[in-house]
């Protein structure tokens, strides 16, 4: 059995590309076969940790999963079921809208649990931070999940330090994991942190201080759209001429090498997959099966080259 720890897996794969349109239209057979190919070969290089959100597809990535599980019960030993609630998706003429509301957390829970055909959720993230939330009632319903054996683990996703620290104060159990938009091509991250007195530092919005919180507290970053929408992958531009090349270099791909760059972070960052792709799902092997083959100068090397322009 593999351990419901997703802070120990190097690389998940993220559902969202599964389950057809991103509409309410029924899923299909071949949708179901669709997502047991990406599936297969998420688990054919070693990944065992699948992320989910109750929103993807209006719900029909997780039902589709939920086929796959149905057709393989065995599977749901070997894996890690992460999922996210609290997005409510436009309806109409309403808006969407953000819903840490108690109920609202506890339904989609059943919901998501009823959609992937299991009886237990290994790590529930609060997608998005809704400035309505009452952090009682969120510690409240949570510790209630925990207790009744529905959810293992909780975390966040799009959260500030300042913000996990506000929720965590009013919950017992830890917070393990933070969600976040990361990749060579999404760096706020890091140039916050050396743009720190420097007049370009006002443009970058992202909240000083979360990196290091979360890598001093336990709590596992991912990296969502890690793989950049393949940006850096089709060789058109200097920075992805350059990804590509270091790629050739150490006998790997470059996607590898995308996924490394992240994951030579002394944070540990586990990037999230997103292709459904089974030939690029592949091409990932190397950042499940070992440690980041980048040099310090190399690592520094694709950040310039990404951002195109000199360090200050």
């Amino acid at each position: 059995m593999t351990s419901q720890d997703v802070r120990e897996s190097r690389l998940l794969y993220g559902c969202m590309g599964l389950g057809g349109s991103w509409d309410e239209t029924p899923y299909t057979a071949a949708d179901i076969s669709h997502a047991e190919a990406a599936v297969e070969a998420a688990l054919a290089i070693g990944i065992t940790a699948f992320d989910h959100a109750d929103i993807y597809r209006h719900g029909k990535s997780e039902a589709v999963f939920g086929e796959v599980l149905a057709r393989a019960p065995e599977l749901r030993e070997r894996i890690v079921l992460q999922t996210k609630c609290g997005i409510r998706l436009p309806s109409g003429s309403r808006p969407g809208f953000y819903d840490l509301r108690g109920a609202s957390i506890t339904r989609s829970v059943e919901e998501s649990l009823a959609r992937l055909r299991t009886d237990v959720i290994d790590v529930l993230l609060l997608h998005r931070p809704d400035p309505l939330a009452d952090p009682e009632q969120i510690a409240s319903t949570l510790t209630s999940l925990h207790g009744q054996g529905l959810v293992r683990h909780f975390g966040v996703s799009n959260m500030s330090a300042a913000q996990i620290v506000y929720l965590q104060t009013h919950l017992d159990l830890p917070l393990i994991v933070n969600q976040l938009e990361m990749s060579l091509a999404r760096r706020d991250w890091v140039e916050s942190g050396v743009l720190v007195n420097t007049p370009a530092g006002s443009a970058h919005g992202f909240p000083l201080g979360t990196v290091e919180h979360c890598s001093s507290n336990g709590i596992q970053l991912q990296a969502w759209a890690a793989l950049a929408q393949g940006r850096f992958s089709d060789g058109r531009t200097p920075a992805s001429q350059l990804v590509t090349a270091v790629a050739e270099r150490k006998h790997t791909t470059p996607e590898t090498i995308l996924l490394w760059w992240l994951q030579r972070h002394p944070a540990r960052i586990a990037p999230v997959i997103g292709t459904s792709n089974p030939h690029r799902i592949h091409a990932c092997l190397d950042a499940v099966r070992g440690e980041p083959d980048l040099t310090h100068e190399e690592w520094y090397e694709l950040w310039t080259a990404a951002r195109d322009s000199p360090l200050p």
